[in-house]
């Protein structure tokens, strides 16, 4: 196998014999293998619309199946048999329909005529052959561009999949994202070219987390200040982790009455800001801190555990039985909650019936069945409290003193310290920059980067928390939304803005954020923990020069530099 796709790879530079997220080879092969096979679908895709098809589940199963490839989403090499083979089943479907309609199908790429083994073993042998490596480009630059794209589009596939589950999508996201699909395989295209496809991916990806944002505000409202518990109520117990506020919405009317509290992990901390959440009575508070640190914390949770999205480590033997999966998160041997009255993924394929089957809910009973099963919290526990809910409507509705407390010096400079968490050395970085950062400064951050510093009390400048938790990593559009209203409200550029940009990262959604970034031309970022090791130092000299993109040195030598 080979592997860079994340900020953890081995020796910083790939996975060669297993993945450090655990992923076995074999998943590993089968992974390159979809990915391949998705391209051969994109083929009839792109040429569909071209004849005037639009093929709505291939568009919503290309997206499914990308994110089923992102980091820490599926461990279960069986789905991704069914996956690669559902795919060309539907790209035979669609090259029926594009033909009839006058389009070309008569492609030459060898994605397109790819047939599946007949066995899982064979399976993994034609996905060793279509690897990152087995798959490279002479030029060493434009490789390093074509696996940021791909792996630009896997985050931008994921907002795709959260906004659709909410009701929102756009078919030029589902189209550029088979696009880039199609383009990977093609040789003829410069380095300016790629470049220009990595900032569409950004440009895409900025759009994806609008959509989002549409879903979640408009389904659930705009997020208020909301202050979280962080211990624990006595009584049953059922843990929510990764991103899916959907899911969570579901599991909190299943759970009414029967005398359980839910609590949110990692990502999910932010869903107590929403006001459609927050009416539920028994939905209460907050337990444990980001995604790397599951094993420990799941295995101390006295309930039952549900991952919603991306997130997911090997689960430990002590809670294995306790946790369950739904959505596009697998992993071998753990109980899945599929949705209601449609058939299992394996069902899906042997009846060549379509991924998104969403409209009926989920039924979680087994997942309240196992917390009722288990003992719960026996006493509360009081370990103090967080806030949450500054997304773009809380802090704008306080715009006049933000720029009033500017004017008169208050606030000297804003920090945006954002991104993954992850158990790789040098994250202590982040927590030491904000302890570092002037009682002057103010701090916003969202996605799980933040529990290296959420809890901590950072008091306030004339009313204003010194630290404001904007919400997931898609609520980056947020944090956009706010930089904007401050430079039009300042008459200026962003990057004219006394704000910086201090991120960490991990998996591929951080990399489309990063892209969207780049793409707003936003300047002066540092990202750390390490470079990625699929950016080779031509394309890292292209950003720097560009986009004064830099590493993370030390706080102290950080601050210094930002703040004069």
């Amino acid at each position: 196998m080979f592997c860079y796709q994340c900020e953890q790879t081995a020796k910083g530079e790939g996975c060669k014999t297993m993945g450090v997220c655990g992923k076995k080879p074999e998943v590993a092969a089968l992974q390159d293998l979809l990915i391949y096979a998705l391209q051969g679908l994109a083929l009839v895709a792109v040429e569909g619309r071209k004849a005037g098809v639009t093929d709505e589940e291939a568009n919503l199963f290309t997206c499914e199946a990308v994110f089923s490839t992102l980091t820490n989403v599926d461990f279960d090499p069986e789905r991704f048999v069914a996956l690669i083979k559902r795919t060309v089943a539907l790209r035979d479907s669609l090259a029926q329909k594009v033909k009839a309609a006058g389009g070309k199908t008569d492609f030459s790429e060898a994605a397109f005529t790819f047939q599946p083994a007949a066995d899982l073993n064979g399976l993994v042998k034609q996905g060793e052959e279509v690897d990152l490596k087995n798959a490279s480009d002479d030029n060493a630059d434009i490789q390093s561009l074509k696996h940021i794209l791909l792996f630009g589009i896997k985050g931008v596939a994921a907002y795709a999949d959260h906004a659709k589950i909410l009701g929102q999508e756009d078919d030029q996201v589902y189209a550029f994202i088979q696009e880039s699909l199609v383009n990977l395989l093609r040789k003829d295209m410069g380095l300016q070219d790629w470049v220009g496809l990595v900032l569409k991916c950004g440009e895409t990806n900025l759009r994806a987390m609008e959509l989002l944002d549409a879903g979640n505000t408009g389904t659930y409202g705009h997020p208020v200040p909301t202050e979280v518990p962080l211990g624990a109520k006595a009584g049953k117990a059922i843990l929510v982790s990764g991103h899916d506020l959907k899911d969570l919405e579901m599991l909190l009317k299943q759970t009414e009455g029967k005398g359980i509290n839910i609590y949110t992990h990692g990502e999910m901390l932010p869903a107590h800001g929403y006001p459609e959440l927050k009416k539920y009575s028994h939905f209460y508070g907050h337990y444990g801190t980001a995604w790397q640190n599951q094993q420990k914390e799941f295995a101390e949770f006295p309930g039952a555990i549900l991952m919603t999205t991306n997130c997911i480590q090997k689960p430990q033997q002590s809670y294995q039985g306790n946790i369950f999966t739904t959505g596009l998160v697998g992993w071998p041997a753990v109980a899945h909650v599929d949705d209601k009255g449609c058939p299992s993924l394996l069902d899906k394929v042997k009846s060549a019936v379509g991924l998104g089957c969403s409209s009926q809910g989920k039924d979680f009973s087994a997942v309240i069945k196992k917390a009722q099963e288990l003992p719960g919290f026996a006493a509360d526990t009081d370990k103090g409290k967080v806030m949450v809910g500054f997304a773009r409507n809380t802090v704008m509705g306080v715009a006049d003193k933000v720029i009033q407390a500017v004017k008169d010096k208050n606030i000297r400079h804003f920090f945006l310290v954002a991104g993954c968490d992850g158990a790789k050395p040098g994250r202590n970085y982040y927590t030491e920059f904000v302890e570092k950062v002037p009682s002057d400064c103010v701090v916003l951050t969202l996605a799980c980067g933040k529990f290296r510093f959420f809890d901590q009390n950072l008091g306030d400048i004339g009313g204003i928390p010194r630290l404001l938790d904007v919400g997931q990593c898609n609520d980056a559009y947020s944090a956009i939304q706010i930089a904007v209203a401050l430079s039009q409200a300042f008459e200026c550029g962003v990057n004219d803005l006394p704000l910086s940009m201090v991120l960490s990262w991990y998996e591929q959604k951080a990399v489309a954020i990063l892209l969207t970034l780049l793409h707003l031309g936003i300047k002066d970022i540092r990202l750390g923990p390490s470079l990625p090791a699929f950016v080779t130092p031509n394309v890292l000299n292209v950003l720097v020069e560009n986009f004064d993109i830099k590493p993370i040195s030390t706080p102290d030598e950080d601050l210094k530099t930002i703040l004069g």
